[in-house]
């Protein structure tokens, strides 16, 4: 994906974002940081010192179009404005500002409607990210909605839960002197349950998640979202993978009426050592290329898919990239692409694909892979999303 396709992504209108938080620093600061696209007319802050206020504002104001807030605060907090803020508009969307760690407030402010998070001390770049990709999906949402009575066949429905489900997947990606990471998906014809996440941690940790939700259609489009969710703040909460896939689980099961399940691969990434700290969820095992071109599977950890048996246990594993090392993360819709015979790619055609992919970047790769699937496939329909996150270690 090139930059200008990443650009087609950003909301180019100018929204307008209220800022709730009791620091009074925090308004010059983000006037200062924000300057280039307040000025570019991307954006318009307003801000109030606490929920009560923020009440207030929204009320008085149709014009706000989502709000950035803490959640500790005086007289009302976040958690109790998120809860508040449907009654006013159900269509604005909230980003909530939490410490790092604090696991059970984020957890009540996803089941109070959060549409994503950041953590303090607040990455302004991240917010920045966070914050285009959340006016992507209301953009998105909007037109769903402004063009719900017009719809005369349900294809209609499905495109826009497509784009929807597209917008709220990364188009950025944290790279470092040694190391870049590029991801992709292409759905098929119909919403399906591929997701990717790239997460900022602490220490300079980059968290990598890959996954693939049972069935198609609307059902498996809403359930992605909602694991995705949970997924990002489990790892905001928790250090571990192993723990990050067990807390998903537990959330999972708590609305899964569907009995849907969800396959995930989630790692952590330390840069400064090459060291990637994994769990697996019942995905498939991502392809290790070596610099000297030799291939591996990685081992598979103990764990199943994740929105079904409770209390359910995880294997914890780790390797150490070298440099010139890839490691290539897909879903099954690349090992399973079928050709005009009804024959699959497997992961023979990934790896003859990847046997000359040495000095190449992360994202050099990913086209390669993909161009590799559709050459294969030719004519025969694509069934399945199609997803890849590729991290190399220079």
């Amino acid at each position: 994906m090139t930059d200008a396709d990443q650009n087609k992504t950003k909301p180019t209108a100018k929204y307008k974002i209220l800022v709730v938080d009791d620091e009074s620093d925090l308004e010059i600061l983000m006037q200062q940081r924000m300057r280039r696209h307040i000025k570019a007319g991307e954006y318009e802050f307003v801000f109030a010192p606490d929920g009560v206020d923020a009440l207030e504002m929204l009320n008085e104001d149709p014009e706000i179009d989502m709000v950035v807030s803490d959640i500790n605060m005086p007289r009302m907090d976040g958690l109790t404005l998120l809860e508040q803020i449907p009654k006013v508009n159900p269509n604005i969307r909230a980003i909530i500002v939490s410490a790092y760690g604090d696991m059970k407030n984020i957890r009540t402010a996803m089941n109070r409607g959060a549409f994503d998070f950041v953590t303090k001390p607040i990455d302004f770049e991240d917010l920045r990210i966070t914050i285009d990709r959340t006016l992507q999906h209301l953009v998105l949402w909007r037109e769903a909605l402004s063009s719900r009575d017009r719809l005369v066949v349900l294809q209609n429905d499905l495109n826009t839960a497509s784009k929807m489900q597209q917008s709220i997947l990364p188009t950025e990606f944290p790279r470092g002197e040694d190391y870049h990471i590029f991801a992709h998906m292409e759905p098929a014809q119909d919403v399906g349950g591929d997701f990717y996440d790239i997460i900022r941690l602490n220490a300079g940790k980059v968290g990598l998640a890959i996954a693939d939700v049972s069935g198609k259609g609307i059902p498996a489009a809403l359930f992605m979202m909602s694991s995705r969710t949970s997924l990002k703040g489990a790892a905001i909460g928790f250090s571990e993978p192993a723990e990050i896939l067990r807390e998903v689980n537990q959330l999972l099961l708590e609305n899964n009426d569907a009995l849907m399940f969800v396959t995930v691969f989630y790692a952590v990434y330390e840069p400064d050592t090459g060291t990637l700290t994994y769990a697996n969820a019942g995905h498939c095992p991502p392809l290790l290329v070596h610099a000297d071109g030799k291939q591996e599977e990685l081992a598979l950890s103990k764990g199943g898919a994740l929105g079904i048996m409770p209390e359910l246990e995880f294997e914890q594993l780790s390797i150490t990239l070298q440099p010139g090392d890839t490691l290539i993360m897909y879903t099954d819709g690349v090992s399973e692409a079928i050709n005009d015979k009804d024959e699959l790619f497997c992961i023979e055609g990934l790896r003859e694909a990847c046997a000359d992919i040495q000095e190449r970047s992360a994202e050099e790769i990913t086209e390669i892979i993909f161009k590799a699937v559709k050459d294969y496939a030719g004519d025969a329909p694509q069934f399945d999303d199609i997803t890849c996150i590729n991290l190399v270690r220079r």
